[in-house]
């Protein structure tokens, strides 16, 4: 995100067709005098119960044009927005360091969580320790996994399992909460597929009762190559202090590097005070590579504090 603008800019709002089952996005373009565009933004208006009060922007202007306003306008047209559709919170991220982490608290924005960001290569992975961990019993657990929408059979129980991010640290974001049922479940993979990539789940089955007791969600480019993305990873509370969210992990690398052998890394991000993850991603062997932070514009009389789901 960044700063910029100058009386010749022209802001023109367009039609963006990125609409799905969790929220709506708006955009507007910034352009010079001929018709050259210089900057974006981007507003997606959150839609579903529990985050209805919650809009996110990223914005971004060419270098160039940085320091004439370009993108206070643009960022005038997005709250503008924003207000008219009841929102009462905007939340945007920037990278330590970068203009967009000057620009946001110059504009009202205040930091409200600190992002750790980090890459598993995969060329140097230490296989034989990744084989260890994931082959390391835990009684009364086992591993399951698929591709793409989960089982019938485990439908039920690893929608209940999606609480286990209930908790996730979020620090002072107004996030609002996510309700989980199997429609969002089925309808979250079938967006992963639409767009070509491959989603690829681990889960920690409690044998007592074949319940999921966690999960870690990896996406994988729909050709196989470049980078990876982790989508979450959680363990129910009752189940937690046994391993499993590194014994999940493990195992989603090693099958990532059986099935995908020309995928050069895994990414992944953490907020710094959570230290359980990323000592987890720590022993895998991700090295961190830049480090975010979330700003939060507050509207209409101000947020409240809020845990994400």
């Amino acid at each position: 995100m960044y700063d910029g603008d100058t009386s010749s800019v022209r802001i023109t709002a367009l039609t963006d067709p990125d609409t799905g089952p969790a929220g709506r996005r708006l955009a507007w373009l910034a352009s010079d005098f001929d018709g050259i565009p210089v900057g974006s933004a981007f507003l997606r208006l959150y839609t579903e119960a529990g985050q209805g009060h919650l809009a996110a922007l990223e914005l971004h202007v060419h270098p160039a044009e940085r320091r004439k306003r370009t993108g206070s306008r643009l960022l005038d047209a997005a709250v503008a927005a924003a207000r008219q559709d009841g929102r009462r919170c905007v939340i945007a991220q920037a990278e330590a360091g970068s203009p967009g982490d000057r620009f946001l608290p110059a504009r009202g924005f205040r930091r409200v969580l600190t992002l750790v960001y980090a890459r598993l290569a995969l060329a140097e992975v230490d296989i034989g320790a990744l084989t260890e961990i994931a082959g390391r019993p835990h009684p009364g657990y086992r591993l399951a996994s698929w591709e793409g929408t989960v089982p019938d059979a485990l439908a039920g129980t690893f929608v209940a399992s999606r609480h286990a991010m209930d908790d996730m640290p979020m620090g002072s974001t107004d996030f609002g909460t996510v309700a989980w049922d199997l429609d969002r479940v089925r309808g979250a993979a079938a967006a992963v597929e639409k767009r070509g990539d491959l989603l690829h789940t681990v889960v920690a089955i409690d044998e007592s009762d074949g319940s999921i007791a966690g999960f870690t969600e990896l996406v994988v480019p729909g050709g196989g190559k470049g980078d990876g993305q982790h989508y979450g990873t959680g363990v129910l509370p009752e189940h937690r202090g046994h391993g499993l969210g590194r014994w999940m992990k493990a195992a989603s690398v090693l099958q990532a590097l059986e099935r995908h052998p020309d995928l050069e890394g895994l990414l992944t991000d953490t907020a710094d005070h959570n230290p359980y993850m990323r000592h987890i991603n720590d022993a895998l062997g991700y090295a961190p590579t830049h480090t975010a932070f979330e700003y939060q514009l507050d509207l209409h009389g101000g947020c409240a504090a809020g845990a994400a789901a």
